[in-house]
This record gives structure tokens, C-alpha cells and sequence, in this order.
């Protein structure tokens, strides 16, 4: 501000380079890898994949990975998949009082608010990972190969 006073114009590329980064991304990035280590063991990923038929047909394959010991917890398949039906998969994955306190999910729309409901009734915190930022949920998404 005092410079333009001054008559210089400064681009803000120029004065970003001298001017103290605050939250970086890369911040936050070691922020969620320092949570996924320090509780792997309570962690439980749950995704969608798409697997096309001989009849040209799409199947929604849903599964729920443990991150501790990075296992298939519950793996199912539909033609519809609805927000119902996802409530009863995750009731099957986790029919006791479960270990897993989170649960990380991504942003997609078939994880509606009566899902998420469902997820905080049976003691879970759904967590939710930023859009398109896969490595959030990476042990899930190496599971598909995506």
C-alpha cells in the first residue's frame, strides 16, 4: 500500500514471494497424514466404484477398508445404490459396538445427510474428504487402483 503511494505498481506475484505464507496447503497436508498415522487403528473408509457389465450395465460396488490393518470390512454390489441402502451396508460393516471412531467418506452426493445421520448413531464421525483430493482417502482409492 505505501509503495503505490509512492507511485510503484507491484504485482502480487512479486509480493507474495516476500510476504510470509499463512496456512500453506502444505500445512494442512501434513495435518491429515499426522491424523490418518496417529489413529489408523480407529479409521474405517468407506467408496464407491463403478464396474461395467457384459451387458453394458453398471454395477456400484460399495465397500468399507479398515486403515489399521488395512482389510475389507464389507463389500456389496447394486444396480441403485440409494442412501437406505448404504445405511444397512454400514450396519453390516459394523454391526457391534465397532473400534473405528471415524469414518472418512468423499464428497459424493449418495452420502446424504440421512447417511451421515446414520453414521453419528452408531458412535462414528463421518469425515469428509475435500473435493477432489484423493489422497485424503488413499488407502481407499489404492484399493480400487483409481
Amino acid at each position: 500500500m505505501e509503495l503505490l503511494k509512492l507511485g510503484f505498481e507491484i504485482s502480487e506475484r512479486t509480493t507474495s514471494r516476500y510476504l510470509p505464507r499463512v496456512g500453506s496447503r502444505g500445512d494442512a497436508a501434513k495435518r491429515w497424514l499426522s491424523l490418518l498415522r496417529n489413529h489408523r487403528e480407529v479409521i474405517a473408509a468407506g467408496d464407491f466404484f463403478t464396474a461395467p457389465t457384459v451387458t453394458f450395465r453398471v454395477l456400484y460396488c460399495f465397500f468399507v477398508i479398515g486403515h489399521g490393518p488395512r482389510r475389507i470390512l464389507h463389500l456389496n454390489v447394486t444396480e441403485h445404490p440409494t442412501g437406505q441402502w448404504i445405511v444397512q451396508q454400514l450396519r453390516e460393516a459394523f454391526p457391534d459396538e465397532s473400534a473405528h471412531r471415524y469414518l472418512i467418506l468423499d464428497r459424493d452426493t449418495k452420502f446424504a445427510a440421512g447417511v451421515i445421520d446414520a453414521i453419528k448413531a452408531m458412535g462414528m464421525k463421518a469425515i469428509g474428504a475435500e473435493y477432489q483430493s484423493p489422497w485424503q482417502n488413499g488407502v481407499a482409492e489404492r484399493w480400487v487402483g483409481s
